[in-house]
């Protein structure tokens, strides 16, 4: 039995929401000190997650499905974008990606957000350190998967006819 859309966006929601969770804890409770491109995949993530829980509220057949695969797929895309980016970066050869500089807090006190934006990607010192994995992956590469999959999987649930 498939699920509805609205049981779909909410399992969907949780799986989001579970991963920016273990990004917490692998802050706080393995001590892993997150990069610029760390924090904002996490807001990435985390705002993908609220559009799959307002869907899973307020989705109803018909036209509110393409109104929120077309949110999924800007925040999904947005997060994918990070992600890919972070792991492109990490691929880099030693030495190859300049020092970050300055850390966020700093740069959204002196720079306005966009040019902030354009500075964490641009940046990547120590955004090129890869300190965790599991099975062969860094945390940047599974959040790339991840996004990718919870994107797609949002996208069919909601353009899909049977709700």
């Amino acid at each position: 039995m498939m699920p509805t859309r609205q049981q779909g966006n909410f399992l969907l929601a949780c799986a989001a929401a579970a991963a920016v969770a273990y990004a917490f804890y692998a802050q706080y409770g393995l001590d892993l000190v997150p990069c610029h491109l760390c924090i904002f995949q996490r807001v990435t993530l985390a705002a993908l997650a609220a559009v799959f829980l307002l869907a899973s509220v307020f989705s109803r057949p018909g036209a509110s499905g393409a109104i929120f695969a077309a949110l999924i797929g800007i925040t999904g895309l947005a997060t994918v974008a990070t992600a890919g980016r972070h792991v492109w970066i990490q691929l880099q050869p030693a030495g190859a990606v300049p020092a970050c500089g300055a850390d966020l807090d700093f740069m959204m006190d002196v720079f306005p957000l966009t040019e902030v934006i354009l500075k964490v990607f641009r940046a990547g010192g120590e955004c090129a350190k890869v300190d965790w994995t599991f099975l062969g992956l860094s945390m940047p590469g599974w959040v790339l998967v991840l996004a990718a999959a919870l994107t797609a999987a949002g996208l069919w649930i909601n353009l899909r006819k049977a709700s």
